[in-house]
């Protein structure tokens, strides 16, 4: 984990989203202390330092992908401390479907529909926030910059 931590802090100008909020196919790491159906208990408290953390301010995360909503709404209390978190936090998390090749339409929802139980424990503001307008704040200033950068650093190929 420092390692990464490190790795942030090299890139402060960079907008970085962490995808799964740092979940990875193995959600819980061995000896974490967290059961099958469990994230390790130090999941949010490691979410917290870095959104805390004001050399880390450039670094957001994502909370798609089923196996991150199955952690998240595994038992009232995971629902309530991620609330909370998000809540205080309403800027730094950006949702997204993160399904790959679903049979149908309806496989883009699955996730959605499964954090039914955050959705519900946040505030209406935050809510608008995770599902729409970071990602309409990131990917807009991204764009700006992007082009900038275009037209400082790309010459016509006529």
């Amino acid at each position: 984990l420092q390692s990464t931590i490190d790795l942030l802090r090299r890139h402060p100008k960079a907008t970085i989203i962490w995808a799964h909020t740092g979940l990875g196919r193995v959600v819980s790491p061995f000896g974490s202390g967290a059961g099958p159906a469990q994230r390790s208990p130090e999941h949010l408290r490691i979410l917290e330092k870095v959104l805390m953390d004001r050399d880390l301010s450039h670094v957001y995360f994502d909370i798609s992908w089923d196996e991150v909503a199955k952690y998240i709404v595994a038992t009232p209390e995971s629902i309530a401390a991620t609330a909370k978190l998000i809540d205080r936090f309403p800027d730094r998390f950006l949702y997204g479907s993160d399904e790959v090749a679903p049979a149908s339409r309806t496989g883009y929802q699955t996730n959605y529909v499964m954090l039914k139980p955050l959705w519900d424990s946040m505030s209406p503001e935050t809510v608008q926030k995770v599902k729409k307008l970071n990602y309409e704040r990131l990917f807009d200033a991204a764009r700006l910059k992007v082009r900038a950068w275009e037209k400082l650093n790309v010459t016509s190929i006529e």
